[in-house]
């Protein structure tokens, strides 16, 4: 993530000096439909640094891409993360339900 320029430190704090009565939302439509909604899509867990030994041909497929690759190991290892978790949750649904 990038630095805020001045400018945007400037408009940040302009903008948090000021009372909601005084914000004009007058261009903003209200939002009724959140159906589309992404959850969690802000989300930003807190990072951790580590030292992992992956293989050569591994790192060098995450770095074809460009900068990133430690951001796109960590979305692979999460989408697998949450993958388990849910045939973990999965399982055990279905072992309460044979019990039942």
């Amino acid at each position: 993530m990038r630095k805020l320029t001045k400018e945007q430190k400037q408009d940040i704090r302009a903008i948090a000096q000021k009372r909601d009565e005084e914000i004009d939302f007058s261009d903003a439509p209200a939002v009724v439909d959140w159906s589309g909604a992404e959850i969690g899509k802000f989300y930003r867990p807190t990072k951790k640094p580590v030292t992992i030994r992956l293989d050569s041909d591994v790192i060098a497929w995450l770095k074809a891409d460009g900068r990133g690759y430690q951001t796109k190991a960590n979305g692979l290892l999460r989408h697998a993360m949450l993958h388990c978790t849910r045939e973990i949750k999965r399982s055990k649904t279905r072992q309460q339900r044979r019990k039942a």
